[in-house]
């Protein structure tokens, strides 16, 4: 039975760490997004705090320690792993701003603030791994090896149990705040049940129950415990605020973890208060007159332009690739989305597998790529091998446009998307608009791939907010990307993280 309990243990502490690992990253998104650089220090910290927990573990586990002695330096560690994660909801509030607010660039914040909520709850957890293993073997009549391998595949197990429940279950269930306050609960109660027996236990009783006590006043007076986000779904932090501007009327925008992706307009769905959606929709109609468009939209977001274009034609047909279906719910509860407008057809899905099932001939007039993680664009949808997909889906006067966020002053993703186009489309422009022209920091581009050339060099606004746009002059475009650091992308070599390195790390 005692071997059992500590196998239990052992597999329910490990489910624990890893499903603080996988919250994580959902409890950073909405300060600084979800990317490659917050997975990296995140897994690297937690990895850290295990590694060194382990270590003082073994320290705590000397040939002495027996079984009695054992349970009481696992219930401290696990005492002090239900208060380090409970710490981390108020450390959020509190070290984020002041990261936030300092100069440095995105990478040491991340480093920093993972460091301060993560390392000492996988520092407390991994101390008891290495003296439940000793006793364990203490205890066992099998051999040694024997009771160590099975120690180490129920910790496995464990940490596979934590990484699926947390993923598929616990955040879409009770949101990444309420799994976090579970977590500390299950390591309370782990502690005072190693405890239960022992002269101190009464002590460790007034430490957990003091230290709870006294975070739950200061994360209360913090806001520490209610999640930022209005809907907490599988894919992102879901938000959204009233747009103050008198001018445009009531109006909503919807942010994905920290970044605005959508501004909707309650009376006027064609007023586009976006740049770049403004221009998708009034390049459309220089091209299409009054045509109603076939359009297929990667990614939906708000639905602006969607829900404006089923305002405005009667009879046109829009598809829109949304991967996430609590996205929609949003757009249709709280930025006025008419789901069954005629024509628009919803499908929740990833673009490319749902753009890959459609029949391979022109069908499309318009395909608009604008599907991010944080600023970036996934590498599958910026490939040559799914540019090829688009090109053979498009009618002959059809376009691909495309949104990227890139650096004004060497824009190196935004080039090597144009050079990856080039091999699937004649024609490639890139558009931009005036105001942002001459710009060193982020800036906004509408890549436009097509079979046909066009003369118009400027474009002028017609309705909506008055703007203008200007297409990259041909010939400077095209010495550009015959740079020999620009790469081709494809399904195998699509490099978008280290290309939009300077773009990411920019405050």
């Amino acid at each position: 039975m005692r071997q059992f309990l500590f196998g239990t243990a052992l597999f329910i502490s490990s489910a624990c760490g890893l499903v603080v690992e996988i919250v994580a990253g959902r409890l950073l998104a909405p300060y600084v997004g979800m990317s490659l650089y917050s997975w990296t220090a995140i897994i690297a910290v937690v990895l850290a705090g295990l590694s060194v927990g382990h270590w003082v573990g073994g320290v705590l586990a000397p040939p002495h320690v027996k079984v009695k002695i054992g349970a009481r330096r696992i219930s401290w560690a696990l005492g002090f792993a239900a208060i380090s994660t409970l710490s981390s909801l108020v450390l959020l509030r509190t070290v984020s701003g002041l990261l936030m607010q300092s100069q440095l660039t995105l990478i040491p914040i991340i480093v920093l603030l993972a460091t301060a909520l993560f390392f000492l709850p996988s520092f407390f957890v991994g101390i008891v791994s290495p003296i439940l293993t000793k006793i364990a073997v203490d205890e066992s009549k099998h051999h040694t090896g024997r009771v160590i391998g099975q120690m180490y595949a129920l910790g496995t197990l464990g940490s596979i149990a934590g990484t699926l429940s947390s993923g598929y279950f616990f955040i879409s269930w009770i949101g990444s705040t309420g799994t976090i306050i579970m977590v500390t609960a299950v390591y309370a109660i782990m502690a005072l049940l190693f405890a239960i027996a022992d002269q101190f236990r009464f002590l460790v009783v007034a430490v957990i129950g003091g230290g709870g006590a006294l975070l739950s006043v200061i994360g209360n007076n913090a806001d520490a415990f209610s999640s930022p986000c209005d809907i907490e779904s599988d894919y992102f932090c879901i938000r959204v605020d009233n747009y103050d501007d008198p001018s445009v009327g009531p109006s909503r925008l919807m942010a994905l973890d920290h970044l605005v992706h959508s501004i909707n307009v309650k009376d006027d769905p064609g007023f586009l208060v976006s740049p770049y959606i403004q221009f998708v929709d009034e390049y459309t109609k220089i091209i299409f007159g009054k045509k109603s468009p076939q359009a297929f939209f990667i990614g939906g977001g708000g639905f602006t332009l969607p829900r404006a274009w089923a305002h405005d034609y009667s009879d046109a047909k829009i598809i829109v690739a949304e991967i996430d279906p609590a996205v929609t719910t949003a757009a249709k509860n709280l930025l006025w989305l008419d789901v069954d407008a005629p024509g628009l057809n919803i499908v929740h899905m990833d673009a490319r597998s749902l753009l890959q099932k459609t029949p391979s001939r022109p069908t499309f007039d318009i395909i608009f790529g604008d599907a991010f993680h944080d600023i970036s664009i996934p590498p599958h949808l910026v490939s040559v091998e799914f540019h090829d997909e688009i090109a053979r889906r498009l009618n002959p006067n059809g376009f691909y446009a495309i949104n990227v966020v890139d650096l004004g002053a060497d824009p190196r993703f935004m080039l090597s998307l144009v050079k990856t186009l080039k091999e699937s489309f004649p024609v490639v422009d890139v558009w931009v608009d005036e105001t942002m022209i001459g710009g060193m920091d982020r800036v906004t581009y509408v890549v436009v791939a097509k079979n046909f050339a066009s003369g118009q060099a400027k474009l002028q606004s017609q309705r909506g907010p008055d703007r203008t746009w200007a297409r990259w002059l041909p010939l400077d475009l095209e010495k550009r990307i015959k740079r020999s650091d620009l790469s081709i992308l494809s399904d195998d070599f699509a490099p978008v993280d280290r290309l939009m390195a300077v773009t990411v790390l920019k405050p």
